[in-house]
């Protein structure tokens, strides 16, 4: 029987952006320098290879790369969550046991994207990867993206194993976040996606969220958390109000990983330009990212203060 110190996952973790040369290559350099900015921020943990991180993207000798990066720099202080989903399950019961191998906390991966999966091809997947190591496991449910609809059923299944911990997922009804969350059970972790709700997961049965805006604005997360924490309600929700309006602005960019890595370069952090198909940010928006930066700034100052 497998025991987990469950307590590691729970909280606020980023889901990290991938970091690239001039030349679009992997960037060790670059990823230990932003895992390292993001441990002296206060969260809990970094979520490597995923959505944010534009795993997708990328081959599984780059994934690798990263995620030997980020664990070299911060593996000893944070919890590290290797995300190891491909398209072929070959490929993500090899990355699972590089996970393994390098020192990651955990395993995640969505279903293989591409072809319309049935569930029972979904639950051998993820089956694969789950028997292909010792580490914890957590679903990942991105139905937007993968077109996959994960049933209370196969979680069910799944959850009854040891090493299967938790789910992340990101679809946004916050009513099914709170299915899964009793499907599971009260040990089962669920894990808010959706930034924009981390607040409403949270109060429905989350019990911490990944997140990629999380990236440009870590310490405003850590606030919604701080003051739901204490029982505010009224005070996470006013930042939790603050931080939608600021995704708004995100999102209102050509690509949003564009926009965030822009941020980061304005602050000293230049992890290169997002891998096409995503967008870099124009020279016509700069001004414009720039405002944002000095927005988020200011509320990351005023949060701070406000401790």
């Amino acid at each position: 029987m497998y025991t987990y110190d469950l307590d590691r996952f729970k909280g606020i973790t980023i889901a990290m952006y991938s970091c690239y040369n001039e030349q679009g290559e992997i960037d060790q350099a670059a990823a230990r320098a932003l895992a390292r900015y993001y441990a002296n921020s206060g969260v809990k943990g970094l979520y490597v290879g995923g959505s944010s991180g534009e795993g997708m993207l990328q081959s599984v000798a780059e994934r690798k790369q990263m995620l030997e990066a980020v664990i070299a720099e911060v593996g000893e202080e944070l919890t590290i969550i290797a995300h190891v989903g491909a398209p072929a399950t070959r490929d993500s019961v090899e990355l699972a046991v590089h996970a393994e191998q390098v020192g990651a906390h955990a395993v995640s991966a969505v279903p293989a994207i591409y072809y319309r999966l049935s569930p029972q091809s979904v639950e051998a997947h993820w089956q694969a990867i789950v028997d292909s190591t010792s580490l914890p496991f957590i679903i990942y449910h991105i139905p937007q993206t993968t077109g996959f609809q994960l049933s209370k059923s196969l979680l069910s299944t799944m959850a009854q194993q040891d090493k299967v911990i938790g789910v992340k997922i990101s679809a946004e009804s916050t009513f099914e976040l709170q299915q899964f969350k009793a499907a599971g059970g009260k040990d089962f972790l669920v894990l808010n996606g959706p930034d924009e709700q981390y607040l409403a997961g949270r109060s429905i049965g989350a019990d911490g969220g990944i997140g990629g805006t999380y990236g440009v604005m870590p310490e405003l997360f850590l606030k919604i958390e701080s003051c739901y924490v204490q029982g505010d309600m009224a005070e996470a929700q006013k930042w939790q109000f603050i931080v939608n309006e600021l995704i708004v602005e995100l999102l209102s960019f050509p690509s949003l990983y564009g926009a965030c890595k822009a941020i980061l370069k304005l602050r000293g952090y230049d992890n290169g330009e997002p891998r096409l198909p995503l967008l870099p940010i124009a020279s016509s928006d700069l001004e414009r990212i720039q405002a944002l930066n000095d927005q988020i700034l200011s509320f990351i100052s005023q949060a701070k203060g406000m401790k």
